[in-house]
């Protein structure tokens, strides 16, 4: 395709940045382009396996010390996120199960609440609401020294990270550029997908296994980088 039918299509203001990252280069700017879109692919597919294993094991956990139904149970009268400090989780929770109606069930629920509901399990209040307990999904995670503290906060605060790149996807922002900047550069990927690999080790979950043939994000990176 010729790149004047190439920005017809994907706009001038889109394309712009990969033209200029690429010195004006027109053929290597469209293959940066699809570089970004396989990159992107590759990079949401990982978290998509990451989100479902992270609830799973949040799931897993909460149903063994809670009960079936522990969800529609902890958002009910008198359950442990029937409070004001949790409204908003309950209001989330309920308003998933009026969306199911008469299909509802636990495993249906689970499904249909998103990486940022569980996300927040890690936040101070639910996390103390629902028991102090829900680190144990990381079992081998570091051990917390003096200087520095791998606690529910600290958890909280990687899975944004992860949920950062993930709407960045979502919302066809690329991925291949210097934070701000038409320069190419693949480190801020990098560091995301090293972060959820991580985090899949700390779960006890093999990821090489999981992932085999999905993932190709290193030598994606690579390839970008080479266009520089």
């Amino acid at each position: 395709m010729r790149y004047t039918n190439f920005v017809d299509i994907m706009t001038a203001s889109r394309m712009n940045r990969y033209l200029f990252a690429c010195s004006g280069d027109s053929r290597k700017a469209m293959t940066l382009y699809r570089r970004n879109l396989q990159l992107s692919q590759e990079v949401f597919t990982v978290i998509s396996c990451f989100e479902v294993a992270l609830r799973n094991k949040i799931d897993n956990h909460y149903f063994h010390i809670h009960g079936n139904n522990w969800l529609k149970n902890a958002a009910g009268s008198g359950g442990f996120y029937d409070n004001p400090k949790n409204y908003n989780t309950k209001v989330v929770i309920t308003t998933a199960i009026a969306k199911l109606n008469t299909s509802y069930s636990h495993y249906k629920l689970v499904a249909e609440l998103g990486f940022g509901f569980w996300r927040y399990m890690f936040v101070d209040r639910q996390f103390r609401a629902a028991g102090n307990t829900l680190l144990r999904i990381f079992t081998s995670r570091p051990t917390s020294s003096f200087g520095f503290n791998y606690n529910h906060t600290y958890i909280f605060n990687q899975l944004a990270k992860l949920n950062d790149i993930r709407n960045r996807i979502a919302h066809h922002e690329p991925i291949c550029f210097l934070a701000g900047q038409p320069v190419i550069d693949t480190t801020y990927t990098r560091q995301h997908y090293m972060l959820t690999l991580q985090l899949f080790q700390w779960m006890e979950i093999d990821e090489g296994a999981l992932l085999y043939g999905l993932d190709h994000i290193v030598s994606l990176c690579d390839e970008i980088d080479r266009l520089r």
